[in-house]
């Protein structure tokens, strides 16, 4: 952050105790007026995640920073771009941080290959690796999302969904683990998901 900091010296408006009290999207509002402190404020918040989902996709901890760096960078360049209606503040800023962290990818794949002219076999190799980071990247992350919301189920309601989804019971099966009648099983799993699909929806 100090070299963001260092290039909007004096440029700050909002202090470490107003930013608790604002959302993701006033934050970044501030930010696209050329607030450094709202910038430091949404580094804060959720710099230790991004810095998490980079260091999934690159697996090396100077390049995760890096990533992480351009990330904030590039927040405070396009903030003004940023439309709430299009999804929340935290997945417009993890998808920022997605795309940095691919090309760093990238970009040492090139580095460490040289100028040299890609042969074709070179080239679907980078290009398998890095859609490979992508989707390992992505799915830890839908998976985290999803034990979130798991937590904020009504416990019957959670175990269903666990052991069905995650250790691959039938209902059947449930309903001889559990020592519940068929359409109970169906009935909660049913109620559970529903739940589950909208604090999914809210969070995005």
């Amino acid at each position: 952050m100090s070299g963001m900091t260092q290039t909007t010296a004096s440029r700050g408006t909002t202090s470490s105790a107003n930013a608790m009290h604002l959302s993701d999207e006033a934050l970044i509002a501030q930010i696209a007026r050329g607030d450094d402190g709202a910038l430091g404020a949404f580094y804060d918040r959720f710099g230790r995640v991004v810095y998490s989902l980079a260091l999934r996709v690159v697996r090396d901890t100077q390049l995760a920073e890096e990533a992480t760096q351009e990330a904030f960078l590039a927040v405070w360049r396009t903030a003004g771009d940023y439309r709430a209606s299009r999804g929340s503040a935290r997945t417009w800023l993890l998808t920022i941080a997605h795309r940095r962290a691919v090309d760093r990818v990238r970009f040492e794949q090139r580095r460490v290959v040289g100028n040299e002219p890609f042969d074709e076999g070179t080239e679907r190799e980078m290009r398998e690796f890095a859609a490979s980071a992508e989707d390992e990247a992505w799915v830890v992350f839908e998976r985290e999302r999803l034990v979130r919301a798991l937590r904020q189920i009504p416990d019957g309601e959670r175990e269903l969904i666990e052991l069905a989804y995650f250790d691959g019971y039938t209902q059947s099966e449930l309903a001889d683990r559990l020592g519940l009648p068929v359409g109970t099983v169906k009935r909660r799993t049913f109620t559970g998901l529903a739940r589950l699909r909208t604090l999914l929806e809210a969070e995005r």
